[in-house]
């Protein structure tokens, strides 16, 4: 593992900042743009760039930004600089190519209604002016994106329409083996066709092109901003998401004022169990969403989302302050406390989840919401109140058809509730109910599927482990903090209890000793259990 130096107290202070309070749509999708206008962020792009076909060299500039922000998945702020480039060079064909390019469809979003009308005469226009003003292979682009948009916009034959374009992008590349930009293009059109949640097979033949075409990129050019943002995704959510790790150590300032990419590290750090260096990511990001929003330098992109995997990172690795305040940030963000008072649970700060009144609309972040207070007033003495919250939330998981990022509300819920009925029984000396209850917890948390992140900021097995070594089932707790490390390797939690449960049998801990020791160094808390 390799960790970066920090000190806490800075990195709280970062996180201080105000932010933005307006909200997005979830955690990911395409943000509308504020204006129909964008400037040259000429202090916060990358050093990639692509060379066109214009003499004007400020939509070359545009062009070139444009082309960075799509692949950092700033979509609106993509199109709108392909736009300012077309207004430097009417006859820049590849110009209303890039527009129709960023509007499309991509891993995190749809070609949207609104958009569809200007994306079909954005590739109508590429096609008249290619015959006179572009390369052969803008030409062979523009003809291959022809396909991917009609006049008649219909939801319904969206995936018919991407899947031509994915054909014919294929030419392209057969024909233009080595153009990094063309292969890049062209995994992204298979990528779209993918399913973009839940695990991936990494021996699917679909999958296994996409990574081919994207690693010959890699294999000459690692530093290339689109091959490796893509190529994290499509190892993440595979058994071999160390496959990432060369990308993930590289692309966080391949374009320093994007924040999507200042945050793409962290998909592969979770994985591998790099917990500190997730962090750090997800500084940056939300460091650079703070600039775009208080000083119009740089492009935030789905800054919620950074926030969620800020504080998911930081619980794992011990880090306190850090989640905690990355949950109230995001509760300042999305006016959901949902992940404010989960990270107060995560740290045993109980007495600060009872004046959080503001219970969230939706059923799964009330969900949430009602746990957390069940747990804390459990935890202040009044179990009472506990047993009044829990059934709340049980008739939730039970009643609910609402999703969140996928995940339904009785696999999300009903692990919650496994936690905080277990630990109602543990707290009233009814050990075999309460370890029955926490094995509920884990079957629905294995059920969940793969995410990034995760929605829980914890694992139910921190819970079993624990009651486990209470037990005196020194075995069985050794067990159950393994299979909790190969869900989330390297995380300090799991080997503390993991470390209790080889002392009492008496087994050799200088091994694990180490790794917790690396584990735990930037943690603000001390330890006594694997849950508070």
């Amino acid at each position: 593992m390799y960790y970066r130096p920090s000190t806490i107290t800075s990195l709280v202070f970062c996180l201080l900042f105000s932010l933005s309070l307006s909200a997005q749509h979830g955690d990911h999708g395409p943000m509308a743009p504020k204006k129909d206008t964008i400037a040259l962020f000429t202090d916060v792009m990358g050093e990639f760039k692509r060379e066109i076909s214009t003499k004007n060299e400020e939509a070359q500039a545009y062009f070139t930004q444009g082309i960075q922000l799509k692949y950092a998945f700033g979509v609106s702020e993509a199109a709108l600089s392909f736009r300012e480039a077309q207004k430097r060079d009417p006859d820049c064909a590849i110009c209303y190519w890039g527009e129709a390019w960023a509007l499309g469809a991509y891993l995190n979003g749809s070609l949207s209604e609104s958009d569809a009308p200007r994306a079909y005469e954005a590739i109508k226009q590429a096609s008249k002016l290619a015959k006179k003003h572009a390369s052969p292979v803008e030409k062979a682009l523009i003809k291959a994106m022809l396909p991917r948009y009609v006049k008649d916009f219909d939801k319904e034959t969206r995936g018919k329409q991407d899947s031509a374009y994915a054909k014919t992008m294929a030419k392209v590349y057969e024909q233009y083996p080595d153009d990094d930009d063309v292969a890049t293009i062209y995994a992204e059109a298979l990528f779209v066709l993918e399913p973009r949640r839940g695990a991936r097979d990494i021996n699917d033949p679909d999958v296994q092109l996409i990574m081919r075409v994207l690693e010959k990129v890699l294999g000459k050019a690692i530093e290339h901003p689109g091959a490796c943002h893509l190529y994290i995704h499509a190892t993440e959510a595979t058994t071999q998401p160390e496959l990432g790790e060369p990308c993930a150590e590289y692309i966080g300032n391949a374009i320093p004022g994007a924040s999507h990419i200042n945050h793409m590290p962290s998909h592969t750090f979770n994985e591998v169990g790099r917990w500190g260096e997730s962090v750090r990511a997800n500084l940056q990001a939300s460091h650079t969403d703070q600039k775009a929003d208080l000083l119009g330098e740089g492009v935030a992109i789905y800054p919620s989302h950074n926030l969620h995997m800020l504080l998911y990172a930081a619980s794992f690795d011990g880090q306190g302050a850090i989640a905690i305040q990355g949950g109230r940030d995001f509760a300042k963000k999305t006016g959901n406390t949902m992940f404010h008072v989960l990270t107060l649970i995560r740290f045993g700060r109980f007495d600060e989840i009872l004046p959080i009144k503001n219970r969230p609309d939706s059923d799964i972040a009330g969900g949430m919401w009602d746990f957390a207070q069940g747990y804390a007033h459990l935890k202040t003495g009044e179990a009472d109140f506990a047993k009044v919250y829990l059934q709340r939330l049980l008739t939730t998981a039970d009643t609910s058809e609402a999703k969140y990022r996928g995940h339904p509300a009785e696999r999300l819920l009903g692990t919650l509730a496994g936690i905080l009925e277990g630990e109602m029984h543990w707290m009233a000396h009814d050990m075999d109910k309460a370890l029955a209850a926490f094995e509920r917890a884990v079957e629905w948390e294995d059920a969940m599927a793969y995410d990034e992140p995760e929605p829980l900021p914890f694992a139910a097995r921190h819970w079993q482990g624990a009651l486990l070594l209470k037990m005196k089932q020194f075995a069985a707790a050794e067990a159950a903090y393994q299979a909790e490390l190969d869900d989330h390797p390297n995380n300090g939690w799991s080997y503390f209890g993991l470390l209790q449960a080889l002392k009492a049998q008496g087994k050799d801990t200088a091994e694990i000793q180490e790794k917790f020791d690396a584990s735990w160094a930037r943690s603000d808390i001390w330890l006594h259990a694997s849950k508070f």
